[in-house]
């Protein structure tokens, strides 16, 4: 067995759980297998895209020990909005 980490957070709280996956496993079976997503009613985590230590990765991406799986849910706001509202408060 090989042991990764599953984490998604929303703006309200965050939920990392260690689990441990067959050798071959991939992206999407540790996220069924983690159960993080009745934690999250409201999201639908195998639709969302996912990521390994931040970088973008498919769901069949075969996992490697220690592995922490990042789902990323939709932006609230655009980046580039948001800094320009930042600059514009400071000024």
């Amino acid at each position: 067995m090989i042991e990764v980490e599953v984490v998604f957070a929303t703006l309200e709280r965050q939920v990392l759980t260690s689990i441990e996956v067959v050798p071959g496993a991939t992206i999407i079976d540790a996220v069924r297998r983690s159960g993080i997503a009745a934690d999250f009613p409201g999201f639908d985590l195998e639709k969302l895209p996912k990521g390994i230590w931040g970088a973008r990765k498919a769901d069949d991406q075969v996992l490697s020990d220690g592995d922490r799986i990042e789902i990323y849910r939709p932006l609230v706001t655009d980046p580039m909005e948001a800094r320009r509202r930042r600059a514009e408060k400071a000024d």
